[in-house]
Parts: structure tokens; C-alpha cells; sequence
């Protein structure tokens, strides 16, 4: 019988964590190995860049026998120009948490964009609507002057705001600059409620690496990356008309190419951002209710990671699997 609330599992993590082989072993074939029968799951992914279609390389898609094993939701669904913001994330996965449910299976919100996560979990701020005249000449200062010089203006006007935006997410400088004329305060003075939407029974994960063994992870990730073909990737886009302030090409891993035409140079820049980012992604998890952190560098916090999950999904019968108090 379903209860009111629906659960959800949060799994957060950055990127080249790990997240993807731990999907596989929680819920695909394998975790057969650990549960007698597989827990139904259907992941949502929370990756910013997932969402733009042909960006497969750079993004670190989930591959086509992972997706054939277990349903994702919100990969390909904007084009590369297309502005996906996190008000179009929680009304997605609100969705997606819905119709999962009701196919008695297990909505799994997993990814790394910490603001998404942390927005689905907590909701917004009650920010003011748009103003189209604030609005519109914002865009023609971006388009005259840069989006460079908006963001120094933000720094100034609101520099809790700037530290959580980069420098090429025209949308979201663009958002706060409008709050801020809009109303004579900055947009981090909208406070979230540090309490969690009770439409949902959640279970929040978030996954530790040691430090310096998650940028090595990182670093080899951006070699298979250019072995799979990342350049050849980003060509094809450029060729179809896309640009370096589109959307989809400000992700780590497509920017960096309008830089420079050095491959070593541009490989090392995407290292050096996607370390930053790493580090930047814990940021917005700070303070979530509830939530519990496991280094997954430990085979022993791998242990009371599946426990744990299996003990969230007892509460739920219509949920598929079998508490076998098996040790991994």
C-alpha cells in the first residue's frame, strides 16, 4: 500500500567519484551479488550538463548497456543552445519522482551538481519574478560589454551570490543582477528554509574521497575522455553552429576549447577545472538535514552504505528486495 509521502534516495557525489559503479552495484545485475533479489530503481540524474543532447564525452554519460540495465531520467532532454536552469530541474524531477513511484519503483535523485541537489531537497528561495525590461538590458550589456564585466558587478553587489555562480553562467548573473535592481538586495538575503520538503521521505548519501586520490580519478578521467574522442566531440558541435555562450558549451570539458588551440594546454586547463569544481560541489551539501556522509575510500563505509540503503528500503514492501543481513 503506498504511503503519502514518496521516498527518494539522494545520492551526491562530484564528479569522477564513482557514482556510476556504485548505480550498477546498488541496483543493476550485480547487485545480485549483495541482495537476493534487485531493488526497483529508476535513477534522476542531477548533472547540469546531462541534459544537452550530443554532449555524450565530456559529460560522462551514462553508457547505453548502464541505461539498458537501469531507467535514467533528465539525460538529452535540451539542446546545447537551451537554457536548463534549477527551476526546471525540480519541476522534472518532481515529475520524475511521480511516475517512478508509481510504477513501485525507487526514485534515485544521483549527480553532482550540489545547487540542484541541495534546491530539490530544500526548495527555493521566494525570489521576486522576472522584470522583461531589467531583464532584456542585462542581455544587451552581456552581449555589448561581456558577461565578464556582469560578473564583476555582481561581485560587488552581492559577493556570496558571485562565489557560487561561474563566471560564464550568463542565466544565473543575469538572475541575481535583476533580483538585486529589482529589490535593493542581494539575491543570497532570499534565505532557503533549512528544512526539507515534506512531500518527500528522503534518504540523503553523500559520497568522500580522499582528496588527492578524487583529483587522480579526475585526471584520469580527462585522458579516457580525450581517448574517446572529446575533441572530435566538441568539433562537431562548433560545426553545427554552436558557440562558446551557448549554454551547453560553458560546461568543464567543452569551454576550455575556445581558449586555446593546444591540446596539452587544453587538457590541463580541464584537470585544473574540474579539481576546482570537485571542491566547489561540497559547498552547497554544507548543513542538509539528515544527511550522511560515507568515504567511499573505505571498504568498511561501503559496508554500512548498503545497510543503510536496505534499511531505507524496508519501510516500503512494494519496493523489490530481500534483507539477507549479509556482510560485503
Amino acid at each position: 500500500m503506498k504511503t503519502t509521502k514518496i521516498p527518494v534516495l539522494v545520492i551526491f557525489a562530484p564528479t569522477a567519484s564513482g557514482k556510476t559503479a556504485l548505480s550498477l552495484d546498488l541496483f543493476g545485475k550485480g547487485s545480485l551479488l549483495h541482495f537476493k533479489q534487485r531493488i526497483n530503481a529508476q535513477i534522476i540524474s542531477a548533472d547540469s550538463m546531462q541534459v544537452y543532447k550530443q554532449m555524450n564525452i565530456g559529460t560522462a554519460k551514462p553508457s547505453e548497456d548502464l541505461l539498458n540495465q537501469l531507467p535514467h531520467h533528465l539525460i538529452d532532454i535540451r539542446n546545447v543552445n537551451e537554457q536548463f536552469n534549477v527551476g526546471d530541474f525540480i519541476i522534472e524531477a518532481d515529475a520524475a519522482c511521480k511516475a517512478i513511484w508509481e510504477q513501485n519503483c525507487l526514485p534515485v535523485i544521483e549527480g553532482g551538481t550540489g545547487f540542484y541537489i541541495r534546491s530539490f531537497l530544500l526548495g527555493l528561495p521566494k525570489t521576486p519574478e522576472s522584470d522583461p525590461i531589467i531583464r532584456n538590458k542585462l542581455k544587451d550589456e552581456a552581449k555589448e560589454f561581456g558577461c565578464d564585466v556582469l560578473y564583476k558587478r555582481l561581485q560587488q553587489v552581492d559577493p556570496e551570490s558571485a562565489l557560487k555562480i561561474n563566471i560564464n553562467d550568463e542565466y544565473r548573473i543575469i538572475r541575481a543582477l535583476e533580483v538585486y535592481q529589482m529589490t535593493g538586495k542581494p539575491r543570497s538575503a532570499f534565505k532557503v528554509e533549512n528544512s526539507l520538503r515534506d512531500y518527500y521521505d528522503f534518504f540523503t548519501i553523500i559520497l568522500n574521497r580522499d582528496r588527492q586520490e578524487l583529483y587522480d580519478r579526475i585526471d584520469e578521467r580527462v585522458e579516457i575522455m580525450f581517448d574517446q574522442g572529446l575533441e572530435d566531440e566538441v568539433k562537431s558541435l562548433i560545426a553545427k553552429g554552436y558557440k562558446s555562450t551557448d549554454p551547453g558549451m560553458q560546461a568543464i570539458g567543452y569551454r576550455e576549447f575556445f581558449e586555446s588551440d593546444d591540446v596539452d594546454y587544453i587538457k590541463a586547463r580541464i584537470k585544473h577545472n574540474s579539481h576546482k569544481y570537485a571542491k566547489k560541489q561540497y559547498i552547497f551539501m554544507k548543513g542538509i538535514p539528515n544527511a550522511k556522509i560515507y568515504n567511499i575510500s573505505d571498504n568498511t563505509s561501503n559496508n554500512e552504505l548498503y545497510e543503510d540503503i536496505l534499511n531505507f528500503c524496508s519501510k516500503y514492501s512494494c519496493l523489490t528486495w530481500r534483507n539477507n543481513k549479509k556482510k560485503w
